[in-house]
């Protein structure tokens, strides 16, 4: 099984572009979706082109009527034209600049992942030859010399993270920063994930029981979101416990360094306040002693009854 959003592999497959301007995607007869969703056809795992009415047309054209709006990214970059996609949020510029979409998770292209190889056609259709804006969101580029960015067409200003998340091909990050960014992005996905269409119809990558333990081990090392109630709060070394099950190494635990508590209490997630709450969690699995992930950033915490 591949790694779903494992932060140490960067994926090199491509497609590549023509040089001539491609049919920009028509969500009514390409849209892919999850084999476990109400749209569920035969073709690349259930993810193939399909008659798609209601619920998809009408979040690409919700997330239209946002696009002058957007809050996420800082100062505005130099433009370019795409001619070559990666994956599903990674892209190269014609001045040879590779730019890799913030803020998002995606699965992975290879032979064994339909849902990341539906991510890269449809990122494909919107930008293959399409001249394109983009918005920083890191002052330096990665270590693999990627741009992190946000991006928007050109002639619509329409976010390319608005399309990804509102039809499922990709799930919030756990690194974002700005409240506002962050609050956007999950509105969109939210879309997706309550009509349970992309990634969100998948047992494999939808949400997660905190209590499932053979499933949290077996996602060691990929990019999850886990959903359960927490049952106690402990510290111990510098570290905060957020334990969703009675044993914590029976069920999910999240960790956050007692160094960064003021900065979650300041986002309103107190560790301390958690205990009994409802929470949906996104991040890395990793499993010491049980499974855990690693809460860094206070947008990686949602409150579900909020929610």
């Amino acid at each position: 099984m591949y790694e779903f959003g494992n932060r140490d592999t960067s994926y090199r497959q491509s497609i590549q572009i023509p040089r001539r301007r491609p049919f920009f995607l028509d969500v009514r007869r390409h849209a892919p979706v999850a084999p476990h969703s109400a749209f569920f056809v035969h073709g690349m795992g259930g993810w193939g082109p399909i008659v798609l009415a209601g619920v998809l047309a009408g979040a690409m054209l919700d997330a239209r009527a946002q696009d002058g709006s957007s809050r996420c990214g800082a100062e505005a970059m130099s433009a370019g034209r795409v001619v070559r996609v990666i994956d599903g949020r990674s892209f190269v510029l014609d001045d040879g600049r590779e730019i890799r979409l913030a803020s998002l998770e995606v699965a992975p292209v290879s032979d064994m992942s339909a849902a990341g190889q539906a991510a890269q056609a449809v990122l494909t259709s919107m930008l293959a030859g399409r001249e394109i804006e983009l918005r920083s969101a890191a002052a330096a580029p990665d270590r693999y010399g990627r741009t992190l960015a946000y991006a928007f067409t050109a002639s619509e200003r329409r976010p390319v993270a608005h399309a990804m998340l509102a039809t499922g091909h990709a799930r919030v990050g756990a690194q974002i920063g700005d409240p506002a960014c962050v609050a956007e992005l999950l509105s969109r996905e939210r879309v997706a994930r309550t009509a349970k269409i992309g990634l969100w119809g998948d047992p494999q990558y939808g949400i997660m029981d905190a209590g499932n333990l053979a499933g949290l081990v077996a996602a060691r090392g990929r990019f999850t979101v886990v959903e359960g109630k927490v049952a106690s709060v402990r510290e111990s070394g510098g570290t905060i416990y957020v334990n969703f099950g009675r044993r914590w190494s029976q069920a999910l635990t999240v960790t956050i360094s007692k160094r960064q508590e003021r900065i979650f209490s300041n986002a309103g997630r107190s560790p301390r306040a958690l205990e009994n709450r409802r929470l949906r969690v996104r991040g890395w699995v990793e499993v010491r002693n049980g499974p855990r992930i690693e809460a860094s950033r206070p947008e990686q915490i949602e409150l579900v009854e909020a929610n």
